[in-house]
């Protein structure tokens, strides 16, 4: 089965194109495309070109990965509302994970860049399973264990070495295997927020005429 996987939880965002065959995947392409706030105009270009380097089209496709994140608003908008949408137009299987689940792989502290000077972290051990998190919290006040993986530009902060390391098409499928397996068990694509939004509605409102 012709699996597609797509990930906008980080500055950099992921499309690729992978073969599963039982419980193995072999990734025939992947676009890591440095997005910043443009997942919605990098994305669906991201998808094209990961489709055009495997040699398949959108039709080929079996099933749709999704990172969920956690991550920013509008990013992981952007990739569930794509994901369900691919999905729902074929008529295929559209799970969801964890994005984090994605970074890396064994014993491991996963972080990443939750913006406002804060890290999204979740911890893992040797099978790879997650055993904490996922988090949100400040670097000087976090008590991460390592090896820590993710994002180096906060191993001033943490106090360790951080290992650079992103969401992956094979780290993607790897988290997804049981649904995948059994795209029954799979729920809704939700996005993980692991806060509220920068945004707030006005308190208040000023006239825009006046009599």
């Amino acid at each position: 089965m012709l699996v597609l996987a797509l990930d906008t939880a980080t500055p950099t965002l992921v499309a690729g194109v992978a073969r599963r065959t039982g419980g193995d995947a072999e990734v025939l392409a992947e676009r890591a495309v440095p997005s910043g706030n443009r997942h919605a105009e990098l994305l669906v270009p991201a998808v094209r070109e990961a489709l055009a380097a495997a040699g398949v089209a959108l039709a080929d496709v079996g099933a749709v990965v999704a990172g969920l994140g956690p991550g920013p608003f509008t990013g992981l908008r952007v990739g569930v509302v794509t994901a369900a949408a691919l999905a729902d137009a074929r008529g295929i299987p559209a799970v969801g994970v964890c994005s984090l689940d994605a970074v890396g792989s064994g014993a491991r502290t996963v972080v990443t860049d939750a913006r406002r000077r804060e890290v999204y972290w979740a911890a893992y051990d040797a099978t790879g399973a997650r055993v904490e998190g996922p988090g949100v919290v400040r670097p000087e006040e976090a008590r991460l264990t390592g090896p820590l993986v993710g994002d180096p530009r906060f191993a001033d902060r943490l106090g360790a070495p951080v290992e650079p390391a992103g969401v992956t098409t094979a780290g993607l499928l790897r988290a997804a295997a049981a649904l995948l397996d059994d795209p029954s068990a799979a729920g809704p694509l939700v996005p993980l927020y692991l806060r509220r939004p920068d945004a707030v509605p006005p308190t208040s409102f000023k006239p825009v005429t006046t009599s």
